[in-house]
């Protein structure tokens, strides 16, 4: 009841209420222009897809968030954070007007990809400075409860925002451009509403002179190289990152294998295969959900170790028992057990980490953490890109999946044994 409560008192709170908003149609856009980029790399009727394109959209919408986020802190805390938020939407609405204008256009797919990156650049700086901004519209007793409100509310919103990208699309005769431009009204609708919020009100505080860029950056560098050191003196925690990596490339190779098959083999149109596509990725987000309730219990009797050597052990077999008919049934009960496999292992190698580094490196931790994670991701899109055929149908891919899911259940089995993990 007492949580309840809370969220009553946060809705009543004007400037949460602002800065929500500002998150809610920022995040919308996000997912709208997820799919619009999804749908033109993928299921354009002009466009042979091919693997190394989705590749390519992948490393656009992912790289940014790795290799841009442990910098963008350092300009946040020079800007006013309201600026960051109006400026920073109405440039996205502009880049996303540029990207709908270059799809119209039919130019070549560098320059496409360009802009889209740029688009997703941006949001890096957006989604950082929501959450540094936040304690400034609420007080501390229930930031707790703030920052377990707003995150969730954002991902609804994304969500929300590819269903309604669907639907326009449908409307618009399966146009693209039509869709970015939906993208482009929201992230304008986004900074008119930071407006709504007074412009100091966000922070940051400026009362003592800010370190000079060049010198803040390198101290950031710094900052990330020690941060890897003290990993490398947790061997605990280095060795489940070293498990989660590979069980997210492994992912990610699948998820390129399965937008192959939705495209060209168990489609005759491309409306049909982005449909198939959004039912895989609603289940796998079901899998998600179920990790999240199953993994306490599981990791209560088998530990944290034990819990990932049997993630990954059910993924080996249940991989190629599941995948090598390459029918859609089959392949959509691996996307939600490979959904329960990901996010369940993740959730362990979260609390490894959490409670095997020092408090004092442990946000730089998890900032390596981010970059593997996602980096793992796209490396595995480019290595499937060299492996899979036109229409994803690849025993190569399944079994080499297979493998690597087998070396971290066993690997991870002995690391187990000889920490004493339980």
């Amino acid at each position: 009841m007492s949580v309840a409560r809370d969220l009553r008192t946060l809705l009543r709170l004007r400037n949460f209420r602002r800065l929500l908003t500002v998150r809610l149609l920022s995040q919308s856009a996000d997912g709208v222009y997820q799919v619009a980029l999804a749908a033109y790399v993928v299921f354009s009727p002009e466009k042979q897809t091919s693997a190394a394109a989705i590749a390519s959209a992948m490393a656009v919408l992912l790289l940014p968030y790795s290799l841009i986020g442990p910098f963008a802190g350092v300009l946040l805390d020079r800007w006013p954070r309201r600026q960051v938020f109006l400026y920073g939407n109405l440039l996205r609405a502009a880049l996303a007007c540029t990207t709908a204008l270059l799809i119209l256009a039919a130019v070549p797919d560098w320059l496409f990809y360009a802009s889209a990156l740029c688009v997703t650049a941006v949001n890096r700086f957006v989604l950082a400075g929501l959450s540094a901004a936040l304690p400034r519209v609420v007080d501390t007793d229930r930031l707790v409860v703030a920052n377990s409100l707003s995150p969730t509310a954002g991902t609804l919103a994304a969500t929300a925002g590819g269903g309604l990208a669907f639907a326009v699309r449908l409307l618009a005769d399966e146009s693209d451009a039509a869709v970015v431009l939906l993208g482009a009204v929201l992230y304008l609708l986004s900074a008119l509403a930071s407006l709504s919020l007074p412009r100091t009100l966000l922070g940051p505080d400026l009362d003592e002179s800010p370190m000079r860029l060049r010198a803040a950056l390198a101290v950031t560098a710094r900052g990330l190289v020690a941060g890897l050191r003290h990993l490398a003196q947790r061997s605990r925690a280095a060795k489940a990152l070293a498990a989660m990596t590979v069980i997210r490339f492994c992912y990610g190779a699948l998820t390129v294998m399965v937008l192959m098959l939705c495209r060209y083999a168990w489609s005759d149109t491309e409306s049909d295969g982005l449909a198939l596509l959004g039912l895989a990725v609603a289940v796998s987000g079901a899998g998600f959900f179920i990790a999240a309730v199953l993994t306490p219990w599981a990791v209560g009797r088998l530990g944290r170790y034990g819990w990932i050597v049997g993630c990954a052990g059910a993924a080996a077999v249940l991989v190629p028992a599941l995948g090598l008919s390459f029918t859609p049934v089959p392949i959509l009960i691996a996307a939600f057990v490979l959904g329960v496999v990901t996010q369940g292992s993740k959730i362990a190698t979260d609390t490894v980490v959490q409670t095997s580094v020092d408090d004092s490196f442990r946000g730089r931790v998890f900032s390596l953490y981010d970059v593997l994670f996602n980096v793992a991701f796209v490396s595995a899109a480019g290595v499937a890109a060299l492996m899979l055929p036109p229409d994803g149908r690849s025993v190569t891919v399944l079994a080499v999946v297979s493998v690597l899911y087998a070396v971290v259940a066993v690997t991870m089995f002995r690391w187990r044994r000889a920490d004493g993990h339980q």
